[in-house]
């Protein structure tokens, strides 16, 4: 009964997703106050009855209703039941529902926070973003429907994908929808804008909050996906260029760049029609990555779908908006016109190079991303396109970004001097080259990317620190420093989002140019060397038994040069009986500067096991920068300047600087 509840439920939001799109939009192009009133306990009714749909399907899942198809494809009843909740958006269907649900939860929070959002401008983003919800709401409808039954229930389901039952996994794909969806806010605000004709500096005050909320998401969804590939898939890594992976890159990339555009039309009223298109591009990548994901056309581990014939559903819906939003870019050239002016050296200079870096970037992946796509459509070759040149074509973009980031948050607005800068960032400088002299020493024989990559992080935080320090202004420290607390929230975020960044950085570098790697077939009892410690076989225990899984499982101790023990790890190798595949669990003792990372390959016909190791330098700084960076994105948001709707004082109709109409 509930399923069925939750299946009508989904009929009457879909229904309401279509009233909430049309009556605001022609209540706005006629000037009807009650009409473009009805947003708001529209975009609220289409989120609620959203939610009890997906409660329904999680419901399902919790209790095992094998009546349901989708419930047997993706869950058993001996999973964990955080793996059975998890199964809801493990899965083509019930992904598609989480989608629509933070899809109108995010058009349920322009209605509640919206308050001063100009009130025809309000009516035109809601029936925007309620269009877009109207589009997946079809899709899922009359493609994708989580709540179709069997007519003949088994006692028991397959099983979810055993890669996927994983806490990290637990959290991944909600995070990373609340940035891919997020990214429609900023689509919704575009439109509407260039619907009314109107795009200045309150637009892009107003179009910030949505934007940082997005790329906050994003950052953490990402994050948590590396990390994820990192321990649990046992090969080593965290980040393989993978289709997937790419697909949420891109649209990070972009928002990052609408972030910073948008900064320039707040403040100076240029850059309009660029940091429109911006809205549109970062929107139109999440469709991307979502028609990736879900046809099939480029193959990856993280798919969650091979059918082409749904994925050319997501393709019509991509062309649709993004050539439907596109169009009215072009009619509407003439309403974002430039009124701020600018000298060549200055930070509206600099956030125009930080823009064009990302943007470039973004389409250097964007194309290694198609091209096996393209190869094989238009001349039948199958290629691949693989780390090696997305490493070569991608890194330059990300030195050059780290170049100019620390420079160009130093230089004033409209007209700058850029010696006065560089005299400021002297320090850093120093600092960052020092740093990167002592790495070239310590690991002489290396690529001479790595010290280049230690300098360039060391100059992203050193840069980051001085940019903040130089706003305490001119005195004595004890004053500085009082100055310094009460800085903005904005400038703290943005100073620790960019710390982040070159922590991050330093990590990639660290890690990928200094880590000892061994292979071998290891005897037990038999302990051998790799880089500064010693690690020994113990013993290998077989048949342990899971959950839901069999384990072989390994006993591998971890031991200093002087024969003291760190820790004993305990690699596996599972198999799931139920799913019929195999996966591989690392043991990682996990230390400040430094990973030991060991997996468990097949046993040996002289007796011995397969043992792989790793010693990895700075890891875990990769996703502490990660961190780092949302917490920026954080401390930003909660400025109270920039929160939703922050650019109407209550006391005044229109943002300081901004004409009325």
């Amino acid at each position: 009964m509930i399923t069925e509840l939750g299946h009508f439920a989904l009929i009457l939001a879909f229904m309401v997703a279509v009233f909430q799109m049309i009556v605001p939009l022609v209540g706005a192009h006629r000037g009807n106050a009650a009409w473009m009133a009805v947003a708001e306990p529209a975009a609220t009714t289409q989120f609620l009855l959203a939610a009890f749909s997906f409660a329904a399907l999680t419901y399902a899942f919790v209790t095992s209703d094998f009546s349901l198809n989708l419930v047997v494809a993706n869950s058993h009843t001996d999973k964990p039941l955080l793996y059975k909740i998890t199964g809801v958006w493990g899965n083509h269907e019930g992904s598609l529902l989480l989608w629509v649900l933070i899809l109108t939860l995010f058009g349920a929070s322009a209605a509640w926070f919206g308050g001063n959002l100009p009130p025809t401008l309000k009516a035109r983003v809601l029936a925007v973003q309620s269009s877009v919800a109207v589009a997946f709401f079809a899709f899922i409808l009359f493609t994708s429907n989580p709540f179709l039954r069997l007519e003949f229930p088994p006692f028991d389901g397959q099983d979810l994908n055993p890669l996927l039952q994983d806490p990290g996994l637990a959290f991944h794909p909600p995070f990373l929808y609340l940035g891919y969806v997020g990214l429609s806010m900023a689509f919704s605000f575009a439109v509407a804008a260039l619907i009314e004709g109107r795009v200045d500096a309150a637009w892009g005050r107003w179009v910030r909050p949505w934007t940082l909320a997005a790329w906050l998401f994003l950052t953490i969804g990402i994050g948590l996906g590396s990390w994820w590939a990192y321990y649990e898939l046992g090969w080593g890594g965290f980040w393989f260029w993978d289709p997937v992976e790419n697909a949420s890159l891109m649209p990070w990339l972009i928002a990052a760049a609408l972030l910073h555009s948008a900064i320039v039309v707040e403040k100076r009223e240029a850059m309009k029609s660029w940091t429109i298109l911006l809205a549109i591009l970062a929107f139109g990548f999440s469709l991307i990555g979502t028609f990736i994901v879900r046809s099939g056309v480029l193959t990856s581990v993280h798919a969650f779908a091979n059918d082409p014939e749904r994925g050319v559903y997501i393709l019509g819906i991509l062309c649709f908006f993004m050539g439907g939003a596109l169009l009215l870019f072009a009619l509407r050239a003439g309403v974002m016109e430039a009124k701020g002016v600018f000298s060549t050296v200055s930070r509206e200079t600099g956030l125009v190079v930080n823009n064009l870096l990302l943007a470039v970037s973004t389409f250097v992946v964007f194309i290694g991303t198609i091209w096996p796509l393209i190869s094989e459509m238009f001349w039948d070759r199958t290629v691949s396109v693989g780390p090696p040149f997305f490493n070569m074509a991608f890194t330059p973009f990300v030195f050059g970004l780290a170049v100019a980031l620390p420079i160009g948050a130093m230089l004033p607005w409209k007209r700058a001097k850029i010696g006065r800068a560089l005299t400021a960032l002297v320090p850093a400088l120093v600092l960052a080259v020092a740093l990167g002299l002592l790495a070239w020493a310590v690991y002489t024989g290396h690529s001479a990317l790595s010290p280049i990559g230690v300098a360039l992080s060391v100059w992203l935080v050193a840069g980051a620190l001085t940019d903040l320090w130089s706003r305490t202004g001119r005195g004595d420290i004890a004053g500085r420093f009082g100055r310094l607390w009460r800085l903005p929230r904005a400038d703290w975020g943005k100073t620790v989002a960019h710390a982040g960044v070159g922590i991050t950085m330093f990590g990639v570098v660290a890690l990928t140019g200094y880590q000892v790697e061994d292979i071998r077939v290891a005897q037990e009892g038999q302990p051998y060397r790799v880089g500064a410690y010693e690690i020994e076989l113990l013993r290998v225990d077989e048949n342990v038994r899971g959950p839901n899984y069999i384990s072989t499982m390994g006993h591998v101790a971890v031991r200093e040069a002087d024969g003291r023990e760190i820790t004993v790890l305990r690699p596996e190798r599972r198999i799931y009986p139920v799913a019929g595949m195999p996966t591989t669990e690392a043991g990682i003792n996990n230390g400040f500067t430094r990973d030991v990372y060991v997996t468990l390959g097949d046993p040996q016909d002289n007796g011995g096991w397969a043992v792989r190791t790793w010693i990895k330098p700075f890891a875990n700084w990769i996703w502490g920068g990660t961190i780092i960076m949302a917490l920026g994105g954080l401390l930003s948001l909660s400025d109270r300047r920039y929160r939703v709707a922050a650019g109407a004082a209550k006391a005044q109709p229109e943002p300081r600087g901004v004409p009325a109409e």
